[in-house]
C-alpha cells in the first residue's frame, strides 16, 4: 500500500467512538485504547509501503519507501527547475536521485499519478490520463505488483508466479548502485548503459555514456557524442590495466564478468554494507564514485574514475603518440616516429598523432637488411583496438614477429597475448602500474648510430691510449694533491661556459654503484651560480642546516632555482655529496624535488634543484603565522603525496631507495602545495632482493629514527615508514615530536595517551577550522600509529597506507605501543641538526630537532 494519512485506515465504528470517547467512557481507557489504534495504523502503513498493486495510484505528494527504509519512490523536481519527475533516491535528506522514469518526457504540473495498467504494466499518467511513461511490455501481465527493493531496484512482480518481469536495474539512467549491470549483450543486440544528465537540472539523455565492450579482454568506455572519451584499458581479472591506482581486492567494488562471446557485465560491490556508496556520470563526463557523510549528512566525492588529468582523455597525443602527464609538453612520438604534422604538434595540436620515420624491413617484401626489432615501453596504458590470443612467453613474440601487419604486442598478466595490427592509439605512461608494450621498429632505429659504427670502432681504438693516458695523468694528481693533504675538487677536470640555456652543454661524469650507471647530469660553473644568487647575497637565503646554506637564484633565461652549496665544515662531505647526486638524478615523480645540476670546483660542492616557492613544510607547521594556511584538505593532500613519493622509491624506481632522513624540513612545497621530498644525502641504494640492512654509522634525526635503526642500525623500507608516521602526527597535529607534551612525553607517545582515552580526536590542530573533519582525524592518527610501532613487521608499508589513507582498506587494525614512550625530550638539545653517531646498544637521551 501507498503511504497515506494514518487517519484513512481507521475502522468507521472506531471512528464513531473517538468522536464520543468524552462523553461515554472514563479517559484512561479511550487514551490506551487511542495509543493501541494508532500503532495498527502504523504496523499497517509500515508493513506495505514499499509496493504498488492494481486499483492503487501514487499522488505527486506521495511515496514508496523501501523494506529497509535505504530508497525511496516519488515525483520531484531538479534544482532550479519546476518540471516534475518520478524518480527513485536515497531515503536521505536532501534529494539524491539515482533513476529517472520519465526523463525523456517531463510533466508541468503536479497532477500526474503513477499506477498499474489495466494490462499490468507500469505507467505515468498526467493530469489529462495520458501516459508519460510506460514500462512498455509486450504482454500483458496479470495480477501485477511494483515493488521498491532496499536495494534500489523498482521490480514489477508478476502475481501468478512472483517472477520479476522488469526492473529499473535494466534501464539505468545515470547512476551506478550496487548489484546493478552495466552490461552489453551482441547476440541480442543489448546494452545497459549510464546516460548522464544533459545538466544538474536536467535529467534528460546528455551526450555522455558509460558501457563495457565485450571483447575477447573486455574494457569499458565513457563516450561523448558516441565517441570515445575516456577508456579504462582491458581488464585482467582484477584490475583495469589503465586504472593504475585500482586495487586488486575489489575496494573499488568493480568487477567484470563474461559469461559467452559478445557478452560482458561489470558490477559494483562494496564490502562495508553499513556504508553508502554508488558510482554516476556526471553531466561533464566523470565517472565518480560518492559515499554519504553521516556527520556532515551530504555526498561527498570519494574518487573520480576518470579525467584526472589531460592524459586520460582518449588519444590526446593521436596515433603512435605517448602521453605522459609529468611531461611538458606531455605528448611525444614513440621512438622510430615523427609528428604526422609538425606545425600542429608545436602548436600543441596532437591528434594528428605520429608517422613512422623508417620502413620496416618486413615491408620491403626482401630479405635484405636487418631484420625488425622490438621496443619495449614500460608501465604504460595499453592502446585501443588490440587482439586477444592465447599465447604466452615467447610465442606471443613469434606471432608479433611472424605477421608483417603487427606492430606491436603484449603479453600482460591475467590477460595473455594482445596483437595489434593497426594504429597504436591511446597510450599513456604511468609512474606505477601499467604494462609492458612491445613496438615493431625497423632495425636502424634502435641501433645506437650505426651509419657510424665503423668510424667509431676505429675512432674507439685511437682514443682509448690517449684516454689512458689522461687517466693515468689525473689519478696521479690526485694521489698527489691527497698525499698533500689537499681537498681538492673530485672533478676538477670538468670546465664549462656559460650557455644561452643557463647551463653547460658538457655533462656530468658516470659513477657506477650497485650496478647501475649515474645518470648525465648538467654541470654548472661556479661562477654562474654565483651570479645567479647575486654571490650568495644573504637576502637570497631560503635556509640553513648543518650542511650549508640553501639560496634562491635565477638563471641567465630567467628559471628561477634553488643552490644548495655545502659549508666546509659540513659533516655531508664527498661520499654524501656523489650519494645526493647518485640517487636523485636517477628519480623522477612528481612528489619528489628534482635536481637540475652540480657544480663540483676546488673545494665548493654545490646542488642545483628546481625552485619550490613555498619552502619547506616545517616553516609552515611550526610555530610561524604560515600556520592558518594549512586547512586539513591541503594537510591530507601533503600527506598522501609524501607517502606517494616513499611508495615511488620503496617499490616503483628502478632501485629501492631508503631516504632515512625524511622530516618536515626535508618536505618542500612548490606552488600549489604539493610536497616534494628532498635531502638524498643519507639515502641508500639496495640491489636485487635486499630488504634490509645494517650500518654501524647511524646518520638521521633522533626523534624521526625507528628504534631498530637507532639502536641496532638496521634500516629497511620500515624505518622509513617509521619517520613518515611521526612526520604525519606533526602535520595533523600542528606540533613537532620533539615538542613537550605531559610529563615531557613525545607526540608519538601523547598520540598513544590520547587513543588509549579514546581522545585521539584531540590530537587535531586547533588551527584546523574545517567543519566534520573529525573522522578523518581518527583515521589518519590511527594510520600514524600504526607507523610507529616499535616492531617494524607491524608496520605497514607505503602501498597499504595510501589505500587506508583513502579508504580502500575501511577497517583500519588497532596500534600497538609506539616506541621510545619512556623518552624525554631534552630542551638543551631543541637546536640539534641532522645527526651522525656510531651505533650503540642503549640509547637514553633522544635528541630533537
Amino acid at each position: 500500500m501507498i503511504q497515506k494519512s494514518a487517519n484513512l485506515f481507521l475502522p468507521k465504528h472506531n471512528k464513531t467512538k473517538l468522536m464520543g470517547f468524552s462523553h461515554h467512557r472514563n479517559l484512561s481507557c479511550y487514551v490506551v485504547q487511542l495509543l493501541l489504534l494508532i500503532l495498527s495504523c502504523f504496523l499497517m502503513i509500515s508493513a506495505a509501503i514499499d509496493t504498488i498493486s492494481a486499483n492503487e495510484s501514487l499522488s505527486d505528494s506521495e511515496a514508496l519507501i523501501s523494506s529497509g527504509n535505504r530508497f525511496k519512490l516519488s515525483f520531484f523536481s531538479p534544482a532550479n527547475s519546476s518540471r516534475r519527475y518520478l524518480g527513485i533516491m536515497y531515503n536521505l535528506p536532501g534529494e539524491t536521485v539515482v533513476w529517472v522514469a520519465n526523463r525523456n518526457r517531463a510533466i508541468n504540473d503536479s497532477s500526474a499519478t503513477f499506477q498499474i495498467s489495466s494490462d499490468g504494466n507500469l505507467v505515468i499518467l498526467d493530469g489529462r490520463k495520458e501516459i508519460v511513461w510506460s514500462t512498455d511490455l509486450p504482454f500483458s501481465v496479470a495480477n501485477s505488483s511494483g515493488v521498491l527493493l532496499d536495494t534500489g531496484n523498482l521490480v514489477l512482480r508478476d502475481g501468478s508466479n512472483n517472477a520479476y518481469v522488469w526492473e529499473s536495474f535494466q534501464h539505468a539512467t545515470d547512476s551506478w548502485l550496487e548489484y546493478m549491470k552495466i552490461s552489453t549483450d551482441l547476440s541480442r543486440n543489448e546494452r545497459n548503459l549510464l546516460t548522464s544528465w544533459t545538466s544538474p537540472d536536467d535529467p534528460a539523455p546528455g551526450r555522455f555514456t558509460f558501457t563495457i565492450e565485450p571483447l575477447e579482454v573486455p574494457q569499458s568506455f565513457v563516450r561523448k557524442d558516441g565517441n570515445p572519451y575516456w577508456r579504462t584499458g582491458p581488464w585482467n581479472g582484477l584490475r583495469f590495466n589503465g586504472v593504475p591506482n585500482m586495487s586488486s581486492d575489489y575496494a573499488y567494488g568493480v568487477k567484470v564478468f563474461s559469461d559467452s562471446p559478445g557478452t560482458a557485465y561489470q558490477i559494483l560491490t562494496f564490502r562495508n554494507s553499513s556504508v553508502l556508496f554508488y558510482a554516476f556520470l556526471n553531466s561533464s563526463g566523470s565517472l565518480e564514485q560518492m559515499g554519504w557523510s553521516h556527520e556532515n549528512n551530504r555526498w561527498d566525492v570519494v574518487r573520480s574514475f576518470t579525467q584526472s588529468h589531460e592524459c586520460d582523455r582518449y588519444g590526446k597525443c593521436g596515433s603512435f603518440g605517448i602521453c605522459v602527464a609529468q611531461h611538458r609538453p606531455i605528448c611525444s612520438c614513440f621512438r622510430g616516429f615523427v609528428p604526422r604534422t609538425k606545425d600542429e604538434w608545436d602548436a600543441g595540436n596532437w591528434t594528428r598523432g605520429c608517422t613512422r620515420k623508417t620502413p620496416l624491413q618486413c615491408e620491403h617484401n626482401t630479405s635484405v637488411g636487418k631484420q625488425d626489432k622490438f621496443l619495449k615501453l614500460k608501465g604504460v596504458k595499453l592502446p585501443d583496438h588490440y587482439k586477444s590470443y592465447l599465447l604466452s612467453g615467447g610465442g606471443c613474440r613469434d606471432k608479433c614477429f611472424s605477421n608483417c601487419s603487427c606492430i606491436a604486442y603484449a603479453d600482460p598478466p591475467g590477460i595473455g597475448c594482445l596483437l595489434w595490427t593497426h594504429n597504436l592509439t591511446d597510450t599513456q605512461k604511468f609512474t606505477y602500474g601499467g604494462d609492458d608494450l612491445y613496438i615493431r621498429l625497423a632495425y636502424s632505429e634502435l641501433a645506437d648510430n650505426k651509419q657510424h659504427h665503423r668510424t667509431i670502432i676505429v675512432t674507439t681504438v685511437v682514443l682509448g691510449f690517449i684516454l689512458v693516458a689522461v687517466f693515468a695523468y689525473f689519478l696521479l694528481k690526485l694521489l698527489l694533491n691527497y698525499k698533500a693533504g689537499k681537498h681538492r675538487s673530485i672533478l676538477p677536470f670538468f670546465k664549462t661556459k656559460e650557455s644561452d640555456t643557463g647551463y653547460s652543454k658538457e655533462r656530468a661524469f658516470k659513477h657506477h654503484k650497485h650496478g647501475v650507471q649515474l645518470e648525465d647530469l648538467p654541470i654548472f660553473t661556479f661562477m654562474m651560480l654565483s651570479n645567479a644568487t647575486e654571490n650568495f647575497d644573504p637576502a637570497n637565503k631560503l635556509g640553513h642546516g648543518g650542511f650549508g646554506s640553501v639560496y634562491r637564484g635565477r638563471l641567465q633565461n630567467g628559471v628561477e632555482i634553488a643552490v644548495k652549496r655545502l659549508a666546509r665544515s659540513s659533516n655531508q662531505g664527498a661520499d654524501e655529496f656523489m650519494n645526493e647526486v647518485e640517487v636523485i638524478s636517477r628519480l623522477q615523480h612528481r612528489n619528489l624535488v628534482r635536481l637540475i645540476g652540480c657544480c663540483v670546483e676546488s673545494e665548493e660542492k654545490l646542488l642545483v634543484y628546481e625552485y619550490m616557492p613555498n619552502g619547506s613544510l616545517d616553516t609552515y607547521l611550526f610555530g610561524s603565522l604560515k600556520h592558518k594556511m594549512l586547512n586539513w584538505q591541503r594537510r591530507k593532500l601533503i600527506i598522501e603525496g609524501i607517502c606517494r613519493g616513499l611508495l615511488y622509491l620503496h617499490r616503483d624506481s628502478r632501485l629501492k631507495i631508503i631516504h632515512r632522513d625524511l622530516k618536515a624540513s626535508n618536505i618542500l612545497l612548490d606552488e600549489v602545495f604539493n610536497p616534494k621530498i628532498s635531502d638524498f644525502g643519507m639515502a641508500r641504494i639496495f640491489g636485487g632482493n635486499v630488504d634490509q640492512a645494517n650500518t654501524s654509522r647511524v646518520v638521521g634525526t633522533f626523534g624521526y629514527m625507528a628504534p631498530e635503526y637507532a639502536l641496532r642500525g638496521i634500516f629497511s623500507e620500515k624505518s622509513d615508514m617509521y619517520s613518515f608516521g611521526v612526520l604525519l602526527l606533526e602535520i595533523v597535529s600542528g606540533k613537532k615530536n620533539s615538542s613537550s607534551y605531559d610529563q615531557q612525553l613525545f607526540l608519538t607517545a601523547h598520540a598513544w595517551k590520547l587513543w588509549n582515552e579514546g581522545e585521539i580526536v584531540n590530537l587535531m590542530d586547533p588551527e584546523i577550522h574545517d567543519s566534520g573533519v573529525e573522522d578523518d582525524i581518527v583515521r589518519y592518527a590511527n594510520v600514524g600509529l600504526l607507523c610507529v610501532q616499535e616492531m617494524a613487521a607491524d608496520r605497514p608499508n607505503a602501498s597499504t597506507v595510501l589505500s587506508m589513507l583513502s579508504c580502500e582498506i575501511v577497517e583500519l587494525p588497532r596500534p600497538k605501543q609506539p616506541a621510545f614512550l619512556g623518552m624525554q625530550s631534552s630542551p638543551a638539545t631543541e637546536s640539534a641538526t641532522t645527526v651522525s653517531s656510531k651505533c650503540s646498544n642503549t640509547i637514553s637521551v633522544v635528541e630533537g630537532r
